[in-house]
């Protein structure tokens, strides 16, 4: 006879879920940060040095805007504006981050480079001055891991910068080593192979043996030393036109060098395809369609089968690594993307609970705005941070609920039966652990029978709205549910006793 805190379900699968948790890429809490623009410096004096003409640095105060063209530079004006922040005064911030609940801080481009932004790497074996030097990394890791908190590093390579030595040499000199690191020919603008045609940006040939020798196949190549150095992985901008294969090696190349590393791709495809050549892809999918649905453009049915048939297609394994973001560097604000304050809410509750790892951008959670580049850049809000800041306070609830409950972050998926709602469960080898999500993206009123397919929830049993505290009741693997406009219910079995009973005792 099973005693009362007997478990039905295997040791196996337990083992499973252990083993994913000890796996820090799984289901992470990702902030991202532009160094330049988290945290002020506060020796900007002594720094002014650094941002000679026509770079501009500007007060904390100002919001980036559009600029001109540059010629000559080949820049927009508004990439060479710096508001000053550095890796030291990143550091002073770390508890603020930590303090969020954060297991991994991801950094944009640190290299040495011309622009704010950094994806015209001019050195990747060098930090751009601005933001201090190589040994402030390595005092920022120390910090970070002192903290529980990992170090993501953005790689780009597929091109460099056109002011790189590298570049200006081979272009200058036909004889130069480093002439067949690009592809030269005098129809290209520029006269070399750039990305998206932007001069100010070459493409390198990733088929020369020489490019990836420097990039991750060399001892001391640009992967495998800043990993010696502490940091715990790589988000390889524009990892698509990388290619699998490449990217194969790449990552075969980090975790040798760093077992448990992480190599994550800007994948802006159908992300099926790419493992395991990837330990993850930036999820571009699952942005759209939870965009599309918070914005009503889709139907919860539709949206329901094209997540079902998303998590269905790819290895779960993988999807588990991946970034769940909605908005970043490259994208408006979330504030901007979805109007409606209860719409966006209903998104960020679905980024925290389906699964994967949360890609939180710097002040989205604090309600920070911003449309297109440059205005999704500007300076983080320090001023909003206080307890009257109802976004920042929801942001701190949905982490909390996601830290308490492990299914969010390492639990499988199944999907509920519905048909105006939109709804699924996470779970685990334990009753205790599940989360059942149920979401009206609509404007309307709506009440629904919903079927829940989870064997072990009790019939008549509770379950308490964490988001809210209603309570609702099973019956016959029913809930019978009212939800008002744009409304999500984030439902845990309720399985303390009541007056010494429970249906529960049996079953955990």
């Amino acid at each position: 006879m099973p005693d009362e805190n007997h478990d039905l379900r295997s040791q196996p699968a337990a083992d499973h879920y252990l083993a994913r948790e000890s796996d820090w890429r799984n289901g992470a809490l990702v902030y991202q940060v532009i160094v330049d623009r988290f945290a002020p410096s506060a020796d900007l004096a002594t720094k002014a040095h650094l941002y000679p003409a026509p770079k501009q640095l500007r007060r904390w105060e100002e919001s980036p805007e559009k600029g001109r063209y540059l010629d000559g530079h080949e820049v927009w004006s508004h990439e060479i504006d710096f508001w000053g922040g550095d890796l030291v005064s990143l550091r002073e911030r770390l508890g603020y981050i930590a303090g969020l609940g954060a297991d991994v801080l991801y950094l944009c481009p640190i290299h040495l480079a011309w622009t704010n932004h950094g994806y015209d790497g001019l050195d990747y074996q060098q930090v751009r001055p601005e933001y201090g030097s190589r040994h402030d990394l390595k005092q920022l890791t120390k910090d970070a891991h002192a903290r529980g908190m990992r170090v993501v590093l953005d790689g780009v390579f597929n091109h460099m910068g056109r002011n790189s030595p590298a570049f200006q040499e081979a272009l200058i000199d036909p004889d130069d080593p480093h002439r067949g690191w690009f592809n030269f020919n005098p129809e290209y603008p520029g006269g070399a192979r750039a990305w998206a045609n932007a001069v100010n940006l070459p493409e390198l040939v990733i088929e020369n043996p020489a490019v990836q020798d420097h990039l991750w196949a060399g001892s001391d190549s640009v992967v495998r030393s800043w990993l010696r150095d502490g940091v715990d992985g790589w988000r390889l901008d524009v990892a698509f036109e990388l290619g699998p294969d490449y990217l194969a090696q790449l990552t075969a190349a980090a975790h040798e060098e760093k077992p448990g590393s992480l190599t994550l791709g800007e994948v802006c495809n159908y992300p099926a395809g790419w493992f395991p050549a990837l330990d993850g892809v930036l999820n571009f999918t699952l942005r759209e369609i939870v965009l599309l649905l918070a914005n009503q453009q889709i139907s919860a049915a539709h949206a329901q089968r094209m997540l079902e048939r998303f998590f269905t297609d790819a290895d779960y394994e993988h999807l588990l690594k991946c970034w769940n973001y909605l908005d970043n560097h490259d994208v408006p604000r979330l504030t901007d993307t979805v109007p409606n304050l209860a719409a966006r809410k209903l998104a960020a509750v679905l980024q925290f609970t389906l699964p994967g790892s949360v890609n939180l951008y710097y002040g989205t959670e604090l309600g920070q705005t911003g449309g297109a580049d440059p205005a999704n850049r500007a300076p983080m809000r320090w001023d909003l941070v206080n307890e009257s800041n109802n976004v920042l306070r929801f942001h701190h609830q949905l982490i909390a609920i996601r830290r308490r409950h492990r299914a969010l972050r390492i639990g499988d998926l199944r999907w509920l039966v519905t048909e105006r709602l939109i709804g699924f469960e996470r779970f685990t080898d334990r009753i205790e652990d599940a989360v059942i999500v149920v979401a009206n993206p609509s404007s309307d009123e709506i009440e629904e029978t919903v079927l829940v397919p989870e064997s072990w929830l009790m019939d008549m049993s509770g379950l308490t709205d964490l988001l809210g505290h209603e309570q609702v009741r099973t019956h016959r693997a029913t809930l019978n549910l009212r939800l008002r406009p744009h409304q999500v219910m984030v439902l845990s079995p309720r399985l303390e006793k009541t007056n010494g009973y429970t249906p529960y005792k049996r079953v955990r």
